[in-house]
């Protein structure tokens, strides 16, 4: 599972009739130098199963791959990546090193 920020709506002209009532939206996985504010450079983009709603700007856990189908078993839908979750806010804590 990875983080990732949604930066766009992707419209379709057909699909398969297991993935109505949801949309799919473009979205960008972001780095721990994403996350920390570190950098702005991007990664490869990834179109997402989105069944929550998630808006542009919004932060989301994304799954991808074979673990993206699963939550849907035994209907399983042809997706790659899936919206897991729309994440409120990040806390990020150093652990600090054992003496």
């Amino acid at each position: 599972m990875r983080i990732g920020k949604i930066i766009g709506t992707v419209t379709l002209n057909t699909r398969h009739p297991s993935l109505d009532g949801a949309s799919f939206k473009l979205a960008v996985p972001q780095s721990w130098a994403n996350l920390l504010e570190q950098s702005d450079a991007w990664q490869q983009e990834v179109v997402v199963f989105d069944e929550l709603g998630a808006g542009v700007g919004s932060t989301i856990a994304l799954s991808e791959g074979r673990e993206a189908a699963m939550p849907f078993y035994p209907n399983v839908k042809p997706v790659d990546a899936y919206n897991a979750a729309i994440l409120d806010t990040l806390t990020y804590k150093p652990i600090s090193p054992s003496k």
